[in-house]
């Protein structure tokens, strides 16, 4: 098996986080952005909106969303 070699990188910036996360992940031409979901129902996220659909919508790369579990 080929071995497969992950680079990570941790990025402080100050702003929108949308805006800051995609204007980032775009300027660095990372191959994937990984997320986690908040789980906030429909009417919170529609009040909210979601940084991860729009990142979603508005990077150029690959996007994982991981789904919010209860930590019961």
């Amino acid at each position: 098996m080929d071995s497969v070699q992950i680079n990570v990188e941790k990025i402080t910036g100050s702003g929108e986080a949308k805006d800051v996360i995609c204007s980032i992940v775009n300027k660095l031409g990372a191959d994937t952005l990984v997320m986690r979901s908040h789980g906030y129902g429909f009417f919170k996220r529609a009040l909210l909106g979601s940084v991860s659909d729009y990142c979603a919508k508005h990077v150029k790369c690959l996007v994982v969303i991981v789904k919010h579990t209860d930590d019961k």
